[in-house]
């Protein structure tokens, strides 16, 4: 049955349509028409308005009764979401927004990835997005101006790393932008003399836009910026709280990780006695698991193939057995993604479904061989049972929950950790059986503990392991952890820690986001039992995610017994 929108629900959708109108960008990703041309307003001033507008919300939110409990569960998430975001804007956080993957810099390239590319009409709203990429540009650089004016500056490792992303993205032989648009073919044709002359201005105003900010920042930011990676205890609880949604204990969170690190790595010489025989290490069974031919993929074409069909039969196996999965839902995309940074993700559908959602791969350069062994668990973490039944079944809620929650909100702990949390639970439903595969998702479950150790152990300058020669953490023993702990190869990892010392407490995320839900699912299973009633894992399941990306502590609450 559907539930009546209620003024909770109107304020809130209102709310969105408005910001869509102050960060296109946003409106892309979302499938807001009408804001695909422009980019938005990077300066001090339109991030003021941003935080203004959301104030506006706070107020507006807070003078009404909650008619239900969705409307107590959309109340209390957006008095935490956006205090949070006024918090950060409030303390300069957006005068030093730069790091090497989720800034202003990657933000203005990436939504092209987003962007329909089929007609004429399409690529005239490519070319006027990618004229309005200078005058944003400079906006953005008026706000890191501000910064380093006030002494609120970006480490000066994220400085370096993006000039030289910028850099790249400037070189006429090697930019995204060239390729881009030498590539369009409006309803399968050439684009017409008028249509290709204005995409090759726009290409180059964009490319111009990167060099400029290169020359910016080694000249203005660089000098500036801090040599110290680490953000200290303040601000880190406060990206913390931000990333999870949640209020964890950060010493004792170190403490667990470290654990926890040490059990995977127990699982894993169990797996490898297994695989190989007794006394072979986890690194020498993934050797010899990277050079078998029966787990290897050659060239993207077939990566994608393996991908997609890897994806379509857990769709296939999960529906209506372990997971209610909406028939929309049931249509995931798999791609390989126009960069070459090694990362694999995911992006949500529109609200109508008219773009489906899509599982990224963002093959490095030179990069032909895979190995199944090691990604069948990152298939289940981008797709079903992870992030695209997770995001793809909220969006597809809309007899339940408004726009805001459906589309809106996310909080990174609560998906990226259900994500994690989905990738033990294929394990525990027999869909990594094979011993390869279990390695596989053990190899990706070690990096994230390892990284809640070094993140935090980076950014609150807490004292070393003594196996890394004692002292502080700092970036060369986070280096050296990570190398150990992590099977990839290294200019993966070296992009790794620059995200890690960029983007604090995001890594953590994803791992002690797992942790929580793991702890709610087994606190639903504990209070089923004291009621004398059988756990339905499954109904739990649709009840959780029928709440939406919200922080975990709202989500332990909301799932409470009443």
């Amino acid at each position: 049955m559907t539930r009546p929108p209620t003024p909770i629900d109107a304020v809130a959708d209102a709310f969105v349509v408005d910001y869509a109108t102050l960060d296109p960008i946003v409106a892309t990703s979302l499938g807001i028409p009408g804001h695909d041309h422009r980019i938005g307003d990077y300066s001090p001033e339109g991030a003021q308005e941003r935080a203004d507008l959301q104030r506006r919300l706070l107020q507006r939110v807070g003078e009404l009764e909650p008619a239900d409990e969705v409307d107590r569960v959309t109340r209390a998430t957006i008095a935490e979401r956006h205090g949070l975001y006024l918090e950060l804007h409030d303390s300069g956080e957006h005068l030093r927004d730069l790091n090497v993957i989720a800034s202003p810099p990657q933000e203005m390239r990436d939504v092209f990835d987003l962007m329909p590319t089929a007609t004429v009409t399409d690529w005239e709203t490519i070319a006027a997005r990618l004229r309005a990429l200078p005058a944003a540009m400079e906006g953005y650089m008026a706000s890191l101006r501000a910064g380093v004016s006030r002494g609120t500056v970006p480490a000066l490792r994220q400085v370096e790393a993006v000039i030289t992303q910028a850099d790249e993205l400037a070189d006429p032989a090697a930019s995204f932008f060239t390729e881009f648009t030498a590539g369009a073919r409006p309803d399968g044709r050439e684009p017409d003399a008028a249509l290709a002359a204005e995409l090759e201005l726009g290409a180059r105003e964009a490319r111009e836009a990167y060099a400029a900010l290169a020359r910016f920042l080694g000249s203005d930011v660089a000098p500036a910026a801090p040599a110290v990676d680490g953000v200290g205890r303040e601000r880190y609880q406060r990206f913390s709280r931000t990333f999870l949604g949640a209020t964890v204990d950060l010493d004792e969170t170190y403490e667990w990780g470290r654990e926890e690190l040490g059990r995977i790595v127990a699982e894993e010489e169990s797996v490898a006695a297994e695989l190989y025989g007794a006394g072979t290490t986890p690194e020498e069974a993934m050797r010899r698991l990277d050079a078998d031919p029966a787990r290897a993929i050659h060239g993207t074409d077939a990566l994608r193939e393996w991908m997609q069909s890897t994806s379509d039969a857990a769709i296939a196996a999960l529906a209506d057995v372990h997971f209610d999965i909406p028939a929309p839902v049931r249509v995931l995309e798999c791609r390989i993604a126009p960069t070459h940074t090694g990362g694999i993700y995911y992006t949500g559908p529109t609200a109508d479904f008219s773009r489906p959602g899509r599982m990224w791969w963002s093959v490095p350069e030179g990069v032909t061989d895979f190995g199944t062994w090691r990604e069948k668990t990152t298939v289940y973490h981008e797709g079903v049972p992870g992030h695209h039944l997770q995001i793809a079944q909220t969006a597809y809620r809309s007899e339940l929950l408004n726009t805001w929650r459906r589309m809106f909100c996310w909080v990174s702990g609560h998906g990226e950790g259900w994500a994690l949390y989905a990738e033990r639970l294929m394990d525990d439903l027999g869909f990594l059986s094979d011993p390869g595969d279990r390695m596989g998702m053990l190899d990706g479950q070690r990096m994230r503990a390892a990284r809640v150790v070094l993140d935090i152990g980076v950014h609150l300058g807490k004292p070393a392991p003594a196996d890394l020669g004692g002292g502080t953490w700092d970036a060369a023993k986070a280096w050296t952890f990570l190398s150990a702990n992590a099977n990839m190869a290294e200019g993966f990892l070296r992009f790794e820690l620059d995200r890690y010392l960029g983007w604090p407490g995001q890594a953590p995320s994803y791992k002690v986001g797992q942790r929580l839900w793991e702890q709610i699912r087994d606190e639903a299973r504990a209070a089923a039992a004291a009621r004398g009633e059988a756990f339905d894992l499954k109904e739990f399941h649709r009840r959780a995610l029928d709440v939406g990306s919200v922080g975990l502590d709202t989500l332990r609450w909301a799932l409470a017994p009443a």
